[in-house]
């Protein structure tokens, strides 16, 4: 099971981690999400039906989430806000490559209910009907956030991003 498992943060780590960031946008924190992500999965029997990178998507996603709603975050926002100085952050080339991209540093700026279809749309590759479930929301609702976030990605993102606003 090691190997097997080795295998599988091999193929699925860095994928999740930038998943996670987009998230959480603390490089620190989403590096212990994933931990987290990974030790839940091999304590849990997975029948395995071809969809791990959409199961493993899904653990990391509820773990965000859940930070996100904690009360160690909402410490560190007031926290930030009291003090008006952000925590230096360490950050690698995966990060920061995603975050100096065009596309990356405009969806990072978008509300969370925005980012989230964005995200699981362009870089999971679901369909809307997955999203909305995954979500718990209706489709329409999903149909409509894409829509939102496109027309607010459209001011940063200039003419040559043209096939994304218009799908």
């Amino acid at each position: 099971m090691d190997g097997i498992l080795e295998r599988i943060i091999d193929d699925h780590a860095e994928h999740l981690l930038r998943l996670a960031y987009f998230y959480v946008k603390n490089r620190h924190v989403a590096e212990d999400i994933i931990q987290e992500v990974f030790i839940k999965f091999s304590e849990h029997a997975y029948e395995e039906r071809g969809q791990l990178r959409a199961y493993l998507s899904t653990l990391t996603i509820n773990k965000c989430k859940d930070y996100l709603k904690s009360w160690h975050y909402k410490k560190c926002i007031l926290q930030e806000k009291l003090f008006l100085t952000q925590a230096k952050r360490q950050r690698d080339a995966l990060i920061e490559a995603e975050e100096r991209s065009l596309i990356g540093a405009a969806i990072l700026n978008l509300p969370l209910a925005y980012r989230e279809p964005i995200l699981l749309y362009y870089y999971e590759e679901m369909k809307i009907a997955e999203i909305s479930q995954m979500l718990a929301i209706p489709e329409n609702t999903v149909k409509t956030r894409l829509k939102r976030a496109r027309e607010a990605l459209k001011p940063h993102l200039g003419e040559e991003w043209e096939v994304l606003l218009h799908e």
